[in-house]
């Protein structure tokens, strides 16, 4: 299971895990899963992990999974039905075998600990926000399919954005070039996107990140640990 911040590719690493290793990939979003009518959530469910089963080896990736693995006890009777269906499809009377099923949440403190006992969910790996060298790619892929002033210095744009989200910092990256298209069309000259465009970006793009946000999923996992 893999659990952090919004906006720090987690959905993205699974995809990329899929590719690479050339396994079949079902994405299923957890409140897709779930349906106002009764028994039409878990059999959704149970189609899902029998595709998976049909088009093995195969990897299952529930995205938002605590839409349907609450606590139980903090939801009504429906979702605990939800839960238990999905336990039972991952550790029940048919074996999952060559499924690897990957679940992403920004709430793992809601999730019910059964789902991450041994032989489930047991593989839990924190996904923060990128460090130096990966916001300096973020920014260099970008800048690679856009036309960018050689005076924009990545190094710097890299430092600066310490504690965004990845998508946070593609959405700098974004508004940069709205300001130099809006420049643009009121002057009638083509404008490459500078320094002061970023300037403008950052003004306008918050970090959403805060110091508290990561201290509550260290907590989290220290209190998991014990």
């Amino acid at each position: 299971m893999l659990y952090g911040p919004p906006g720090c590719s987690k959905t993205l690493m699974v995809k990329a895990l899929a590719t690479e290793a050339g396994l079949n990939f079902l994405a299923v979003k957890g409140a897709e899963i779930l349906s106002m009518y009764v028994g039409e959530s878990e059999r959704a469910l149970r189609e899902v992990f029998q595709k998976a089963r049909s088009a093995r080896p195969s990897i299952i990736f529930f995205d938002e999974i605590d839409a349907i693995a609450f606590k139980r006890g903090s939801t009504p009777q429906g979702g605990v039905n939800v839960l238990t269906t999905l336990l039972n499809e991952m550790d029940g009377i048919e074996e999952l075998r060559n499924v690897l099923v990957v679940a992403a949440t920004n709430k793992p403190d809601v999730l019910d600990p059964a789902l991450m006992r041994p032989g489930r969910l047991d593989n839990i790996l924190y996904i923060g926000p990128p460090d130096f060298e990966a916001r300096k790619e973020i920014l260099t892929i970008w800048f690679s399919k856009s036309s960018v002033h050689p005076d924009v210095n990545i190094d710097e744009l890299a430092s600066r954005t310490e504690g965004y989200s990845g998508a946070e910092i593609v959405s700098i990256c974004e508004t940069a070039g709205d300001a130099a298209l809006d420049e643009e069309e009121e002057t009638g000259q083509e404008r490459q996107i500078m320094p002061s465009h970023f300037e403008y970006a950052l003004g306008q793009v918050k970090r959403q990140i805060t110091d508290a946000i990561i201290q509550e999923y260290e907590q989290w996992r220290k209190s998991w640990e014990f």
